[in-house]
């Protein structure tokens, strides 16, 4: 059996995912609304440092593609290089307008789909997949389940600290989850913390207090790698003078535009605490006095057309500034580039200035890092990641922000001692560098990645249960071979064994699946029983459920896609009125399937069973079977649908599909593009067939005629009788 092990030498390819927000190489629209901030920099940053890095050889950025004439036509680019070994790939998700993150959860499994396609066609599979935030980490969470490839996930911001916030600020329940969507968002998060491999925190507060606030969290699989900054855009003011257009940006709302700046960079949100800060700074005649205002509060056009949540956060930052009677002391500028960012830096350094993060609460704090690469003090929240940034560059001081007055009073007080002020500046140019650097973030990065991979291969050697170890086969093969199980595939031992031995010398060059009318653990019983290596893929309860491997992970976007117009307690009170009928029991009882015995002689026809349902609003797919089963199935589910869904999911075309079957509820996956094999002892249920295009009917029973059909099609690999011999001892032992 082989192992899909990588050597250590061999360079990495890393797959980042970032669904939402605005996501270009180049003037990133920060601030534009409330997806687009320090999420955007952060992955950004990331993929072009881990591109530079000697042990990575390759860097996707994975985001959704948005064509929204309101935009600029860079998001609809499908591709976008960023170095040489790095780019953006984006991939349409959900209507092509640009929406906010929590309305994508109801689109994401065709990114998850349109992912597959993408990794077929670059014929290799990334080593990691590392998502952001928790929509990516649904997309991220189903590839890695479906590939076999661990899984690194950050977080960003969690759903239950600002769901707590949210209801203690007063906010009802209902309306926060109806602009939200808490509960999905939230149950995603649960389901990281159990399947990623890793989960990267910017500080330890992150791991404590946020993630402490989930259910049994494992401390093992949390790693602290603070994010870095690039000191190539951030740096401390030099002799070139600050561009105009940025001087004239801010000056032109100032009396006295030469006072030392207080300068706030952040989204229009309630939880980044504008309004408080207006009052701090209000309240406070004194820091009036000595200071302006500088409130760069994303971007804006015109208030009425922003987002609801916005608009309320500048409309009253504008009436609490007309309050306190602010005009010509505040500044707040409409619109600014990114570039024109590390220039606000340096602008409010060179003026002896602070900046603030006046936020409630703070997970790690990426601008208080910026502005220590510009020789610029802070004052932060006395909460997170502050407290580890201002422990390690000393460059200002912590504030609870939930109090204006102890806000102003600090501003104030940094302001005011001219020798303190200084030495701030100094140690955040120095300690930034020292602890904040993408190189340094990148090397501990790889070497976590290194040290995870290390441990999956011994892991992989340790198991040698199925065919196909680690990565999954499916992406990179190029033929998929699937089969019905009772009376197809078992039946004749010898022919078994023959298959066994077909299957082992195709690895790597074809997929193998079952699709019965068996759950799925009474389909994996079966196998074991009879030595049958577990599939790669495993379409069970009549097509109404797909799952991968030896794990049996679930294909959700499967049973998204089948649950459309399934009422399933209803049709089955409805069928209670069809004779000739009744439920078998329990355990062949399936969320997608309702299965029932069938006294022939007293039935009606499956038409007429369908009228009846039709008749009362119900859909249905009803699957009759050997004269004595009835399967009533959603209508998107059957052998048949479950195979093309494959076919369009892993980009395999259909046509490369080699299908085994004995009976009626195998009819659709036997006609169509397939190449179909009708072993010798199929039910009659399925001599219509005969003579239809692309549908063999061996002589051969059972696996011999699969192998027959194998041959008529030239499909595959085939065994010489000593291979067959030696192969089958092989796999035996192996169980």
């Amino acid at each position: 059996m082989r192992t899909q092990a990588k050597s250590k030498k061999e360079p990495l390819y890393v797959l980042l995912i970032s669904v939402h927000g605005l996501i270009r190489g180049e003037q990133l629209e920060l601030g534009v609304d409330a997806d687009t901030g320090g999420q955007c920099t952060y992955v950004l940053d990331l993929a072009k440092a881990l591109a530079a890095h000697p042990q990575v050889a390759k860097v996707d950025l994975m985001t959704r593609l948005i064509d929204d004439p309101a935009l600029a036509a860079d998001y609809a680019q499908p591709e976008e290089t960023l170095s040489q070994h790095a780019r953006i790939i984006r991939f349409p998700c959900g209507p092509k307008r640009y929406m906010r993150k929590e309305t994508l959860w109801p689109y994401l499994d065709q990114m998850v789909d349109r992912c597959l396609h993408y990794l077929r066609q670059q014929g290799r599979l990334p080593d990691v997949i590392h998502s952001h935030y928790a929509d990516a980490g649904y997309v991220g969470r189903q590839l890695s389940m479906l590939l076999g490839i661990p899984l690194i996930h950050t977080g960003h911001s969690l759903g239950r600290p600002k769901q707590a916030r949210l209801l203690s600020s007063g906010r009802k329940a209902a309306n926060i989850e109806k602009q939200f969507n808490f509960e999905r968002r939230i149950a995603e998060e649960e389901a990281l913390m159990q399947h990623a491999s890793l989960i990267v925190t910017s500080t330890r507060q992150e791991i404590e207090l946020q993630y402490g606030m989930y259910p049994h969290p494992d401390p093992k699989r949390f790693k602290v790698i603070p994010p870095g900054t690039d000191t190539s855009r951030f740096s401390p003011p030099g002799r070139q003078a600050i561009a105009p257009a940025v001087e004239q940006s801010i000056y032109r709302f100032l009396q006295q535009p030469k006072k030392p700046m207080i300068l706030c960079i952040c989204r229009p949100e309630i939880r980044k605490n504008i309004k408080g800060l207006i009052a701090a700074y209000g309240n406070n005649l004194a820091l009036q006095k000595r200071a302006n205002l500088v409130l760069v509060a994303g971007c804006r056009d015109n208030i009425r057309a922003l987002e609801k949540s916005q608009a309320t956060v500048l409309n009253e930052l504008l009436l609490d500034i007309d309050q306190y009677d602010l005009w010509g002391k505040v500044a707040i500028p409409k619109h600014h580039a990114q570039e024109a960012v590390p220039e606000l830096y340096r602008m409010a350094a060179k003026s002896r200035g602070v900046f603030i993060n006046a936020a409630f609460t703070e997970p790690f704090g990426l601008t208080l890092l910026e502005a220590a690469a510009c020789g610029l003090p802070v004052i932060a929240p006395d909460d997170g990641g502050p407290r580890d940034i201002l422990a390690n560059c000393h460059h200002g001081l912590l504030v609870n922000t939930l109090d204006p007055i102890a806000m102003g009073d600090t501003l104030l007080a940094a302001l005011s001692d001219k020798t303190r002020w200084r030495a701030w500046a100094k140690n955040g140019v120095l300690n930034v560098k020292r602890h904040y650097t993408w190189a340094g973030h990148v090397n501990k990065y790889v070497k976590e990645i290194s040290a995870l991979l290390h441990k999956q291969r011994k892991n992989w050697r340790k198991q040698q249960i199925a065919l196909h170890q680690g990565k999954s086969p499916i992406p990179l093969a190029q033929h998929a071979f699937i089969t019905d199980i009772d009376n197809t595939l078992l039946g004749r031992r010898d022919g078994q064994e023959a298959l066994v031995a077909w299957l082992i010398d195709n690895v790597g060059y074809t997929v193998f699946g079952i699709a019965t009318g068996r759950p799925v653990d009474s389909a994996i019983h079966i196998l074991r029983k009879h030595r049958i290596p577990i599939p790669d893929v495993l379409i069970t309860s009549v097509g109404s459920e797909i799952h991968y491997g030896l794990r049996r992970i679930p294909d959700i976007g499967w049973a998204n896609h089948i649950r459309h117009l399934w009422r399933r307690e209803d049709i089955q009170q409805a069928l209670k009125a069809i004779p000739g009928i009744r439920l078998q029991s329990a355990d062949n009882q399936r969320e997608f399937k309702i299965s029932y015995l069938v006294d022939p002689q007293v039935m009606p026809t499956v038409d007429d069973i369908s009228q009846h349902l039709r008749g009362q609003g119900l859909h249905a797919q009803l699957i009759y079977s050997h004269g004595e089963f009835l399967d009533v199935l959603p209508i998107r589910a059957s052998k048949g649908h479950a195979i093309r869904y494959l076919s369009y999911k892993w980009g395999l075309p259909l046509a490369n599909f080699l299908v085994s079957g004995d009976s009626g509820n195998d009819i659709e996956m036997l006609t169509g593009d397939t190449m179909a094999v009708v072993v010798g002892n199929h039910s009659e249920d399925l001599a219509h067939l005969k003579g239809a295009p692309r549908v063999y009917f061996a002589e051969a029973t059972h696996a011999h005629g699969i192998l027959e059909g194998m041959q008529h099609y030239k499909f595959g690999i085939q065994p010489t009788k000593a291979q067959a011999h030696t192969h089958s001892q092989v796999i035996m032992e192996g169980r």
